[in-house]
């Protein structure tokens, strides 16, 4: 098989028909310093078999997440996934199925997007929900969009306890749009004041809770000054398991949602793919990014499911798109819909305590080291402790002992050179007493040599 089938004939034909002299020329958007100089040194021709050799070479270099103590977090966490879930879908009728192009004849498909909307509704405490978006990052940058399109105003203001990358996509998207983003200073001790910072020209509030650092937040005060200037409040969450637990932004006064569901039915994935979770008011519905789901009834009265909005370009909107999402996720979606189905209200809520009572004995186990301080005061499975010299280094010197203890913040935030002694640590209800104390012992040596 050629994987290469343009011959030069073909480029120079398709280069004429656009109207551009070179290739480089379709890059032209893309910043300069963001294309690279020269050529990534990569090998440019082997067989099949030898490219699966170097491959699976590489991979032995990797070390699973369920293979060593983990407390690796920072928006994607390890949780337990019960069999059933990839079992129910691995089957044909969900694992072949793609978008509804024709979505009234895929009633199934229909069904549990309507299905795992509701879920979303409840586990946010709004109204409505779409399904769905990429992942939470993407998620986000969309209702920044939203608010945008509803205020008629141009400026976001922006957490600096967001996580990084979403920081990063809604600055990327903002730049290339022409809007402003506003970002505030990192707050590791959670103690960052938004409500100053809004004013006539702005449209959002963006606002992470649990933080990027762990900290859980009331929104009320944040909702209520943002609506007061006529402004959204847009809630942020990369940890769904938190939501068995903690007040739903709904109830805290948000407008819009954007949340990471990777926690519900989908393992690490080294980073992907994920699921995005994205809920509103009632009133806002129609500027809503993606697809929604609704419940009807046919001709002869039994209960069925349409698609009740379709705002991608995709559905022949074209420039009154509201998004250019081009998938709903929509296995994702479904691992997210069984998992949390066989939870229930009350498993979800019971393993969400489970996952904050370990996060607290850990906790406590590193404060009691010395020269280790925990920074927070409140938190779900996530948290944030100061170590005696540079995080990285002991990241990876633990890792050399076989403990995967956390994230240092320098690895995503590496231009702050006052947080290169934090890292975040995430403890869920797959750590047991052999894997804290195997970190508790490892630290302690490591912060000793």
């Amino acid at each position: 098989m050629r994987y290469l089938p343009l011959t030069p004939e073909d480029r120079r034909e398709m280069l004429r028909r656009t109207g551009v002299a070179d290739v480089n020329e379709l890059f032209a958007d893309i910043p300069a310093d963001r294309l690279p100089a020269a050529p990534f040194d990569l090998p440019q021709h082997k067989s099949e078999l030898e490219v699966e050799r170097t491959l699976t070479r590489l991979a032995a270099q990797n070390v699973a997440a369920a293979s060593v103590p983990f407390f690796v977090g920072c928006g994607s966490y390890r949780h337990h996934v019960p069999a059933s879930v990839d079992h129910l879908i691995q089957r044909s009728e969900f694992l072949t199925s793609y978008t509804p192009y024709q979505p009234e004849i895929a009633q199934g498909t229909l069904q549990y997007l309507f299905e795992f909307q509701t879920q979303v509704t409840m586990l946010t405490g709004m109204e409505v929900a779409n399904a769905s978006m990429y992942d939470g990052s993407t998620a986000a940058t969309e209702a920044v969009l939203m608010a945008h399109r509803i205020t008629g105003r141009r400026k976001a203001v922006l957490s600096g306890n967001l996580h990084p990358h979403y920081r990063q996509a809604i600055s990327t998207v903002s730049a290339m749009a022409n809007y402003s983003a506003s970002v505030g200073a990192a707050d590791p001790s959670g103690g960052e004041d938004l409500v100053a910072s809004i004013d006539a020209e702005t449209s959002c509030v963006v606002v992470q809770t649990p933080d990027f650092y762990g900290h859980l937040h009331d929104l009320r005060p944040i909702a209520e000054r943002a609506h007061a200037a006529g402004a959204l409040l847009i809630a942020v969450v990369t940890e769904a398991m938190s939501l068995g637990l903690v007040m739903p932004p709904g109830d805290m006064g948000a407008d819009i949602v954007a949340a990471e569901g990777q926690s519900l039915g989908n393992a690490l994935n080294f980073g992907g793919p994920y699921v995005g979770l994205f809920a509103a008011r009632q009133k806002l519905v129609r500027q809503m990014p993606g697809r929604l789901v609704g419940e009807t009834i046919d001709a002869d009265g039994r209960r069925g499911f349409v698609l009740t909005l379709s705002t991608r370009e995709q559905h022949i909107r074209r420039e009154k798109a509201t998004s250019n999402i081009c998938t709903n996720s929509g296995l994702c979606a479904l691992a997210f819909t069984i998992h949390l189905t066989l939870l229930g209200q009350e498993g979800l809520s019971r393993l969400a305590r489970i996952n904050h009572a370990h996060a607290v004995m850990l906790a406590d186990m590193l404060a009691a080291i010395p020269d280790v301080t925990v920074l927070n005061r409140t938190f779900f499975n996530e948290f944030t402790i100061r170590v005696p010299r540079r995080a990285a280094s002991v990241i990876d010197d633990l890792a050399a002992r076989g403990v995967l203890a956390g994230v240092p913040v320098s690895r995503l935030e590496p231009d702050q050179p006052l947080l290169e002694d934090l890292i975040v640590v995430a403890s869920t209800e797959v750590n047991d007493d052999a894997d804290r104390a195997a970190l508790v012992a490892a630290l302690k040596e490591v912060l000793a040599s």
